[in-house]
């Protein structure tokens, strides 16, 4: 999402309340680097490079964007919403951001994807005996995890692009038998691109027993008739992240173990999207359908949390896993992933992206939840 799709009253918003949580957690200023708070609010993405870019909030007045100068152009300055610093080649980017800082601040958040090096150079003039420094996400964290009506319909959208992937997969017009794994995941980065995403994420390829591995890495090895295939694949588009796992089966007749399994792993998926409902802890999700999965005989092969949040970066809180009590709130959206893991046979999982909503779980993918046959 760029600031094309949002007004800078937008922007503006969430700014303030950034400043309001500042101000409610005692933080005098915060500074933000690369990472996703920054495009956040401003609309602006940095590059990672070694100029420093930062954005100086103080917790009661106007925020500047502290930019090489050659970086400038690549800014749509919002007047309004912050104020910009551009600086030479000549000068200290550092020393620019102490002085819009000014006094010494007693307690500084710090973008917890900022450089350490210039974390460090902050140190060097402040030090540790003057300034107290906590996270970023202390101030961000409340902000981002409650997507707003826009972020909704960006999520939507990524989800429905992934969807229609997911659909051709599922009516065998992605060829598999006799192409590698690593064939079949070039194809559906390809296909993220053409769908409109700006960058793919990933794209998980696992043939048979390669499926035991839940983040398996597609290699060379063929896909052949009569086998589980998990595809895991996601991108970013328009600032916003899809996420997607569908399995299918090679051949006209699903063996009858993994038949079982999926049977398990479509009712447990079931439940933990039925479990997230504002109110309710995000380990509830994780018990819902771990639950399902446990009392059919699987629970060993059910290896990581059943969910993560997902926004701006394709993993962010909140995440749905057993100690997690946090409060689910309207706005959050999350992944709802169980899998089914036999070393040496085969593995299997089952994902969505749902956004918590007061009238209940809204699911963004809609792609057939069954294991389907395609074609051999």
């Amino acid at each position: 999402m760029t600031t094309n799709a949002l007004t800078a009253a937008v922007f503006g918003d969430r700014l303030e309340r950034a400043r309001h949580a500042m101000r409610r957690r005692g933080v005098d200023v915060m500074l933000l680097s690369v990472g996703s708070d920054l495009p956040y609010l401003t609309g602006y993405t940095a590059m990672p490079l070694e100029r420093l870019t930062m954005l100086v909030v103080p917790a009661d007045a106007e925020p500047t964007l502290v930019i090489p100068r050659l970086e400038a152009p690549r800014v749509e300055h919002l007047h309004d919403v912050f104020a910009m610093a551009p600086w030479d080649e000549t000068d200290d980017p550092v020393a620019l951001v102490t002085r819009l800082v000014g006094a010494t601040p007693a307690t500084a958040a710090v973008g917890d994807t900022m450089w350490s090096r210039f974390l460090v150079e902050l140190l060097a003039h402040w030090g540790s005996d003057h300034t107290r420094y906590v996270r970023g996400v202390e101030v961000m964290n409340d902000l981002r995890l409650r997507k707003d009506a826009a972020e909704v319909a960006a999520l939507a959208a990524a989800g429905a692009a992934v969807d229609r992937i997911a659909a051709e997969l599922q009516a065998g017009r992605i060829p598999l038998v006799g192409r590698t794994e690593a064939e079949v995941s070039a194809d559906l980065g390809a296909r993220i691109i053409a769908e409109g995403h700006d960058v793919v994420n990933f794209a998980i390829v696992a043939a048979g027993a390669n499926a035991a591995s839940p983040h398996h890495h597609p290699g060379d090895r063929m896909i052949v008739d009569d086998e589980i295939v998990l595809c895991d694949f996601g991108g970013t588009m328009a600032g916003y992240c899809s996420d997607i796992t569908r399995c299918v089966f090679t051949g006209s007749q699903v063996t009858a173990d993994i038949a079982e399994a999926y049977e398990v792993l479509f009712a447990a998926q079931a439940a933990g999207v039925a479990a997230g409902v504002v109110g309710a802890e995000c380990q509830d999700v994780d018990r819902a359908a771990r639950r399902v999965i446990a009392d059919a005989g699987f629970g060993e092969f059910f290896v990581h949390r059943t969910g993560h949040g997902i926004g701006m970066e394709a993993h962010e809180d909140p995440y749905m896993v057993e100690g997690n009590a946090q409060r689910i709130e309207a706005g959050h959206a999350f992944s709802v992933e169980p899998g089914i893991y036999v070393p040496g046979r085969w593995g299997m999982r089952l994902e969505d992206i749902v956004v918590a909503a007061d009238e209940g779980p809204l699911p963004l993918n809609h792609a057939d939840h069954h294991l389907i046959t395609v074609p051999g």
